[in-house]
């Protein structure tokens, strides 16, 4: 049977309800067909009309090794017609998740004992929730249940997941957030730093502020604290200089656990191999997804730290077996794709290369925009950035919310073969490239880019803006 492109389009349109789309508008066809993705290669991917896009957001930040990975994929194949499922339960296993397994214990930052797996970031960090509740269930501290995560956090659109998610619009007329999460300020020294506070200033005021909410909320009822290394979807911003020293010295101080938040800064985003090494964070627990199959399967991992996990074992002679699991988890063709990518992530120094190549991006980042008239701030670590855009540079004063500029630039990249995201936290334009990414890339990337702020910025000037 031969489907033609229009009625793939129209089927989708018929059928898939797709996130974070104006259902009426595409319903009505008011926002055209979907793009329909049919092959990628490298840092690009190519749509069934043959128009190539360069992907310079990785799909959602996860396919850190590039499209058409042959290797991954003959290691798919492989598991699926030796073993193509079986369940974890009652301590059944496969080779693949064993190799796997012990292979991020050791490569994880800290004292790291076991994965409980799952199929995504939003399903790991319900885990790592539950995880909180019943350690200090099983330690006789019942009421230490209450999660503190940032003000523009993102963990995952799932019930408790995305309560923790700090951004209203993700909570709007969804009865989010539930009762237990509680959020504290985000680390961006640009928007939040009072006149003249230093970036260590602001970060021990930040925690300071934090200490506050707990001391108002009573530490004995606080379990743990969620965070990205980088704050990803809400703005691609680094945190501040001592901002994770000063933090952290909080939480030890109440027996708080630290949960990383690894799903876009794990297997080498930064530079490092985790988001925590490269800031010098010491997490009890570690969530990861994303990249450790760069997307070629879903796979997600809640790494329990040795601390808790003595807990637990300690604990189940009185409770029993530990009730939580899932169909999949430790689905044996995720793992054989884990297991492929994490050998060329590590045969390939994915980490030094972006590190190398993201230096080389940061700079010409701030090279063709810092001193653009619309930006007001160029920031990121390793391969991933942002441009944010102001109406005033000097007052830092927003652009009005209708005039849309991030939106609008991020189309006028995609129009010229770049698609580079409009993050949903201000007027910004997100890059999260594969890892893979070579300097000449990067020139590509920047030269589109470029063309596109200045293409918005001649139209702000024609629509009579002061810029």
């Amino acid at each position: 049977m031969t489907v033609s492109l229009d009625q793939i389009a129209e089927m989708d349109r018929n059928s898939v309800l797709h996130p974070f789309t104006q259902l009426k508008d595409f319903a009505g066809g008011k926002i055209g067909d979907p793009t329909i993705v049919e092959t990628g290669k490298g840092i690009r991917i190519q749509d069934a009309h043959g128009k190539e896009l360069i992907d310079g957001f990785a799909g959602l930040y996860c396919v850190n090794i590039g499209y058409g990975r042959t290797e991954v994929a003959e290691a798919i194949s492989r598991q699926a017609y030796r073993l193509a499922y079986y369940h974890t339960y009652a301590a059944h296993t496969t080779d693949e998740l064993a190799i796997l397994s012990d292979r991020l214990v050791r490569m994880a930052p800290g004292k790291m004992s076991k994965i409980f797996y799952g199929m995504s970031g939003s399903d790991a960090n319900e885990t790592q929730a539950k995880l909180v509740w019943y350690y200090n269930n099983l330690r006789g501290r019942p009421n230490k249940k209450k999660i503190i995560s940032r003000e523009r956090g993102y963990h995952g659109c799932s019930v408790v997941s995305g309560s923790m998610t700090g951004m209203s619009f993700y909570h709007d007329h969804m009865d989010l957030p539930r009762a237990g999460i509680v959020h504290t300020g985000a680390p961006h020294h640009y928007w939040g730093a009072e006149a003249g506070e230093t970036e260590h200033e602001f970060s021990r005021r930040r925690a300071d502020e934090l200490e506050a909410l707990i001391l108002r909320e009573d530490p004995d009822t606080i379990g743990a604290f969620i965070a990205e290394p980088v704050l990803g979807t809400g703005g691609i911003t680094p945190p501040p200089e001592g901002y994770w020293e000063a933090v952290q010295k909080v939480l030890g101080k109440y027996d708080i656990l630290l949960i990383a938040d690894e799903v876009i800064t794990g297997f080498g985003r930064t530079g490092s191999m985790f988001g925590s090494q490269h800031y010098g964070i010491e997490p009890d627990l570690i969530t990861v997804a994303k990249g450790l199959t760069s997307a070629y399967f879903p796979l997600s991992g809640a790494i329990v730290g040795e601390k808790v996990y003595k807990v637990l074992e300690e604990g189940a002679d009185r409770v029993g077996a530990f009730s939580h699991g899932y169909t999949y988890s430790g689905h044996p063709i995720g793992a054989a794709a884990a297991n492929a990518v994490l050998d060329i992530v590590e045969s390939e120094n994915l980490p030094g290369n972006a590190q190398e190549v993201g230096t080389y991006f940061q700079d010409q980042l701030k090279s063709k925009f810092a001193q653009l008239p619309i930006v007001g701030e160029v920031r990121g670590v390793g391969l991933m950035g942002a441009i944010e855009f102001v109406a005033d540079r000097e007052k830092k004063v927003r652009f009005a919310p209708g005039l849309a500029v991030g939106a609008r630039v991020s189309k006028a990249a995609r129009s010229r073969g770049l698609i580079a995201r409009a993050m949903p936290h201000g007027d910004i334009l997100g890059f999260a490239p594969p890892l893979v990414i070579t300097k000449s890339e990067v020139d590509e990337i920047v030269a589109i880019a470029e063309a596109a702020v200045r293409s918005v910025m001649d139209e702000l000037v024609q629509a009579g803006e002061k810029i």
